[in-house]
């Protein structure tokens, strides 16, 4: 098992309707059509001359090519799928991967520090969908498995399809959909070709702290030597910025039957329970690189190497308040002294032992990611071909938080003066952030705020002192995530006179492993043999908490490990389970039969296809019991267990042209999703629990022998397209009935394998080593049904004197239901509710308005999902399920090209993201409200 040392060798709800037409894209419809005469009236007599001449030849470029690429993909297809295809060589609008991805029909993105990172297709979380580079799977980042979209710059990438039906040569497939992202082959190019691209950024707007800044520049370049026999494409794309300060404010609920002071005897009082009120902001840099060589000598082989590398750096800066009113006192318990009441609500107050804190988190973050592939492509003879593909994925993800606390000094129970009062004003009941806060003392007099352990994190806080002041705290992390990936295929051509043209067949072998790590330790101020209940915050400035108006003590903790801080390093045994190792060894066999014949007397395409996979799966980690760890520092042993098992996965894909650029689409499958990477760990931790009717041992695992997810897929879809694949509209609806899900789910459990006689703690009476455990498990699941409304419709067809505009929209209705338990404790009654797939959005819209002529382009869209349960990781590193509020992000562009001249190739772009400053919000028992700002940008682009 790889561990630490390895990893590091040196420690340092919105209810309107979701396809409203907000004001501003309405107002951006009507300054498109305005600036679309205007230009018609400075171009004097070109109109003119185009209805003079009905022969002339409109090349087009940009916008509308892009769109018109990405219907020929969707057109081609024998799957159902959705596409995007960049404006030009290096030039894909967006600033990641991902907000390209989350405009198509069915998609929707994750915001993860103001920008778009995971993606959800049909209503799936996002560990459902497989990422692909060049048909390569791609390992990730993060915990889990799905790819975070924004390692992936744009303007390096030619295209995404998005496979929402599978096929059976298609590896690495999804059960919501296969994203296949595609870099440029330079032998399909007919020319050189080179772009150089800059934009300025302004980040942030619209907020009441200063907007950040950065920048982006991409260089590209293609071309063809020894006679179009060699072909090279190189890029580079660098993203650096320091954003605006977010503001990011999360309450910790209502405390309710809290004691009236005017009234001791009567009803209990609404208060706010407490909160934080944070200021974020970050560095951000981001460098990567994309190169392919291709070989092409004769039309009998071709040869093909991939290599892309990107490098995320990430420095986080966290600032403000974090205030523990009613909940949250370690120390004697909050009072309220004084209130005025309105309707049993605390409507203003004051709080005695308060104990506030002024809070400094820096957490940098270091992403890597390296993808090689190699591709040899034969022609045998007219029938045979055969290809062999090697690839190799590895991502590591490196981060070392650091938590620094500053408040008053000592202990309430012995020194009533270590704490203080706060009073609020305006608090109606429900909205905690909604009040006006005065503390005394105040949280920014560096007189009496120092860095110390605020709350008594150290232990002992009851009887006295702590023992070990814990004046911030010390985090860790890495992952590292590889895959090497072997292929080797052949195609036969059947000839003509049958229902199958073609067989493909093949088998692919891939060895996938990723492991995590966690160190952990206290911050002490000053040496660990002796150190000091506080010190003054060095360099700090007072600061402002944007949402309660609270003033606090503002400093950078980078670099204070050594000069103010030691850490004390700990391995207790909850942290030790957050180490784990998984592993994972797939070989696929597969055929696919390729249709080419008639039904019902109109011509029908398609494939009938089988994968078996053979999967073999094992983790290593922790196993521990409840007993105390003298020091902190545990005696630990690690267990490895695993599975083998075998899946089939049929598929049918069927297109039946119905004539008049018309086409009716029907995919039948069998699909999986493996496991979350975290869900296999081979971590168990127990202890005796005293919160049940009876004393029992309780715990919580992983589950190495998870099998995958396995849904029966039906898919049908109609398509019109017109205007020579320049639009179309479609319909489609899907179901998936899934078989098998995997549920956190409690059970009983015999945990004496795992007991240590004379050492693990067990419950009395009757010490029983029989007991409950939370863990994954496989159970029957439930079911996902939907349908999907699309249309990319050019003006042009109603009317020429629309010309250049058009529309692409989309629309997607969802449902879904999956059964979850509901207990805390193997001898309470289990019972089972019923809850939307996490990462479903019901509804989920796009809309974009677009003008491109003359040179002059410009287009206004916005993009809305739903409510949705949303998967994140919280502050201990777990995955955790939270409610989501739905969101609509508005975007604008306008640009101009220079067509001739000496300035041919120039052009310049405006770009306005998120535009009306749509926040990122959390809801349910406890509310987190996140306020990113505007983002505006504006670039030079020059090609050849």
């Amino acid at each position: 098992m790889k561990t630490f040392k390895t990893l590091y060798p040196t420690q340092p709800a919105d209810r309107r309707s979701a396809f409203a037409v907000s004001s501003t894209a309405t107002g951006c419809a009507i300054l498109l059509l305005a600036a679309a005469s205007a230009v018609q009236a400075q171009t004097g007599d070109q109109p003119a001359a185009a209805a003079a001449n009905p022969m002339e030849e409109v090349v087009v470029t940009g916008i509308r090519a892009a769109i018109q690429n990405a219907i020929s993909v969707k057109k081609k297809s024998d799957s159902i799928v959705e596409a995007i295809s960049a404006e030009d060589i290096g030039k894909l609008p967006d600033t990641s991967i991902a907000e390209s991805i989350a405009r198509l029909p069915g998609l929707a993105a994750q915001r993860t520090n103001g920008r778009a990172t995971a993606i959800s297709v049909r209503g799936f979380s996002p560990d459902f969908s497989t990422a692909l580079l060049n048909g390569r799977e791609q390992v990730s980042t993060g915990d889990s498995r799905f790819v975070e979209f924004d390692q992936y710059p744009s303007e390096l990438l030619g295209g995404v399809t998005v496979y929402k039906t599978p096929d059976g040569g298609l590896i690495g497939q999804g059960l919501s959909a296969t994203i296949n992202m595609t870099t440029v082959r330079p032998l399909d190019l007919h020319h050189r070709a080179a772009a150089v691209n800059y934009r300025k950024e302004q980040l942030g707007k619209g907020l009441s702290t200063p907007a950040g800044d950065g920048s982006r520049v991409n260089l590209y370049y293609a071309d063809q030597f020894a006679d179009h026999t060699l072909g090279l494409a190189v890029g580079y794309a660098r993203l650096k910025e320091s954003t605006g300060t977010t503001q990011d404010f999360s309450d910790w609920g209502v405390a309710t039957n809290v004691t009236d002071p005017n009234n001791p005897t009567g009803p209990g009082l609404r208060a706010p329970g407490g909160f934080n009120d944070f200021a974020r902001k970050s560095d951000n840099k981001r460098d990567a690189v994309m190169a392919t060589v291709q070989y092409k000598p004769n039309d009998d082989f071709t040869s093909t190497l991939d290599y892309f590398y990107t490098k995320f750096d990430i420095t986080k800066l966290t600032q403000g308040v974090q205030v523990p009113l009613i909940y949250g006192q370690s120390y004697a318990p909050t009072q309220l002294t004084a209130a005025t009441v309105s309707g049993g609500v605390a409507n203003s107050g004051t709080i005695s032992n308060f104990k506030g804190i002024s809070r400094n988190d820096s957490e940098p973050v270091h992403d890597k990611v390296t993808s090689i592939g190699w591709n040899n492509a034969f022609r045998f003879n007219d029938s045979w071909t055969g290809m062999a593909d090697l690839a190799t994925s590895k991502a590591t993800r490196r981060s070392a938080g650091l938590e620094t606390t500053a408040g008053l000094v000592g202990n309430c129970n012995t020194t009533p003066a270590a704490c203080g009062s706060i009073s609020w004003t305006g608090f109606d009941g429900n909205n905690i952030g909604g009040a006006t806060y005065t503390a005394t003392p105040n949280l920014s007099d560096a007189m009496v705020m120092k860095l110390t352990d605020v709350e008594g994190w150290g232990g002992n806080i009851v009887a006295g002192a702590s023992t070990t002041p814990q004046a911030g705290y010390s985090k860790i992390v890495g992952t590292e995530d590889k895959l090497n990936a072997y292929r080797f295929s052949a195609k036969h051509d059947l000839g003509q006179g049958l229902p199958f043209n073609s067989v493909d067949f093949g088998i692919n072998y891939s060895d996938r492993s990723k492991t995590r790590g966690y160190i952990e330790g206290r911050m002490l101020v000053g040496p660990a043999s002796s150190p000091f209940a506080a010190v003054d915050v060095p360099g700090a400035s007072v600061a402002t908490s944007a949402h309660t108006g609270l003033s606090y003590l503002a400093w950078n903790p980078d670099g204070s490990v050594g000069p103010i801080y030691t850490v004390d390093s700990k391995l207790q045994k909850d942290i030790a389970n957050k180490n784990w190792k998984v592993t994972e060894k797939i070989i696929t066999a597969y055929g696919k039969l390729n249709i080419d014949s008639t039904m019902g007397g109109k011509p029908v395409r398609g494939n009938l296809g089988l994968q078996v996979l053979r999967t073999e799966q094992s983790s290593t980690a922790y196993s521990v019991d409840g007993s105390p760890c003298p020091g902190d520092v545990c005696t630990l042993g690690t267990t490895t267990k695993g599975a083998k098992y075998y899946d089939f996965l049929p598929s049918l894909n069927l297109v039946m042209d119905l004539g008049s650029n018309q086409a009716l689409r029907f995919g039948l499958a069998r699909q999986m999703a493996r496991p979350i990477l975290n869900d296999m760990r081979a971590s168990l931790n127990f202890n005796v629990s005293t919160q049940g009717p009876n004393q029992e041992l309780n715990g919580s695992a992983g589950q190495p022998e998870l099998k995958p997810y396995r849904a029966e897929a039906l898919d049908l879809s109609y398509e019109k397209y017109f205007s020579n694949n320049k639009g179309y509209v479609s319909a489609a609806v899907f179901y998936k009935d899934l078989k098998t899900y995997i549920i956190k789910g409690i059970s009983g459990f015999d945990y004496a394998p795992y007991v240590i006689p004379g050492v693990t703690p067990l419950p009395q009476p009757g010490g029983s080593t029989v007991g409950s455990i939370l863990r994954p498990t496989n159970g029957s699941g439930g079911k996902i049904q939907g349908m999907e409304l699309a249309a990319s419709v050019p003006f042009s067809i109603m009317s020429d004197a629309l010309e250049g505009f058009g529309i692409q929209a989309s629309y997607s209705l969802t449902s879904s239901s999956v059964k979850f338990p509901v207990s805390a404790f193997a001898t309470q009654n289990i019972n089972l509710i019923e809850i939307p797939l996490p990462g479903l959005s019901k509804k989920v819209s796009q809309l974009t308005l677009y003008f491109e002529r003359w040179g002059f382009s410009a287009r206004a869209g916005q993009r809305y999902r739903s409510e949705f349960i949303g998967d994140i990781t919280d502050q201990f590193g777990d995955s955790s399920l939270v409610l989501v509020r739905g969101e609509r992000i508005t975007d604008v562009q306008a640009g101009y090209e220079f067509k001739s001249g000496p300035m041919k190739g120039l052009s310049l772009l405006f770009q306005g993201n998120n535009i009306k400053n749509t926040p990122y919000e959390e809801y349910g028992n406890n509310i987190k409200t996140v306020v990113y700002g505007k983002t505006y940008l504006f670039g030079v682009n020059y090609r050849l």
